[in-house]
């Protein structure tokens, strides 16, 4: 491994940062609708999100959707975490990987919810953020795609029993950044510094943006008055897929 001072890198990591938050504002659901001579800010829940385009396009448009978030999360994500493979903080045991993967994670997350393109009014992160963890775990070792692969189905299975996207969706956030997040404890726990907490740090930011965009479907879940999120009439879409 290769020491770096983080005076000699700084620029880099920011650089990487703006990068990922001008792809997160790509936004793939206002593409796609458009695509198909709609926009979907002015149908459904108006959010431009995986969820909404599910309901109004049909399942595979959303999942289509899905996927292209989640690359954007993800891309920037292992693309540094290479770049930076073999460095660490001068006098530290940190991977400089670690840090910068959720940093430029972070970037991309808080431009898909808050794009500079869009006004500041975007989706709702979840997508770009489970791209970031699957990448962000996942190129630590292979295996991981599998589990996070296994995780999404499960929350799935959540989301097919209760009927709760949101909430689904953001227990599934919360339990892969406290996968990541024990994962850094057991490798640092001898060696805790300010990286380190910087690392759980931006680990929990990651769960505040998406619990946090997500506020509003949580007052009206807690009122009862939430929208119940079925599979099966997402199946086909809200007006099918022939009205596209």
């Amino acid at each position: 491994m290769r020491e770096i001072a983080f005076s000699d890198c700084w620029y880099w990591l920011l650089f990487a940062a703006v990068v990922s938050y001008f792809l997160g504002c790509i936004n793939f659901a206002v593409i796609i609708s458009k695509a198909h001579h709609k926009d979907v800010r002015k149908i459904g829940s108006g959010n431009p999100g995986t969820m909404n385009m599910s309901r109004e396009f049909g399942l595979k448009v959303g999942l289509v959707n899905f996927l292209f978030d989640c690359l954007k999360g993800g891309v920037p994500v292992i693309a540094v975490h290479y770049i930076f493979a073999n460095y660490v903080f001068a006098g530290t045991d940190v991977l400089v990987s670690d840090v910068v993967r959720y940093l430029v994670g972070i970037a991309a997350i808080v431009g898909h919810i808050y794009p500079v393109t869009m006004k500041f009014k975007g989706g709702k992160g979840i997508a770009t953020t489970y791209g970031v963890f699957w990448f962000g775990i996942g190129c630590e070792n292979p295996w991981y795609f599998l589990f996070m692969l296994v995780g999404l189905i499960l929350v799935l299975l959540f989301i097919l029993v209760t009927e709760m996207g949101s909430m689904g969706s953001l227990l599934g956030v919360t339990a892969f950044s406290v996968w990541q997040g024990t994962m850094f404890y057991s490798r640092y726990v001898g060696a805790m510094n300010g990286y380190v907490v910087f690392l759980l740090m931006m680990l929990l930011f990651m769960n505040f943006l998406t619990w946090f965009s997500h506020r509003k479907n949580l007052v009206r879940l807690f009122a009862g008055e939430e929208h119940r999120t079925s599979v099966k009439k997402l199946h086909g879409g809200k007006r099918g897929m022939d009205n596209m």
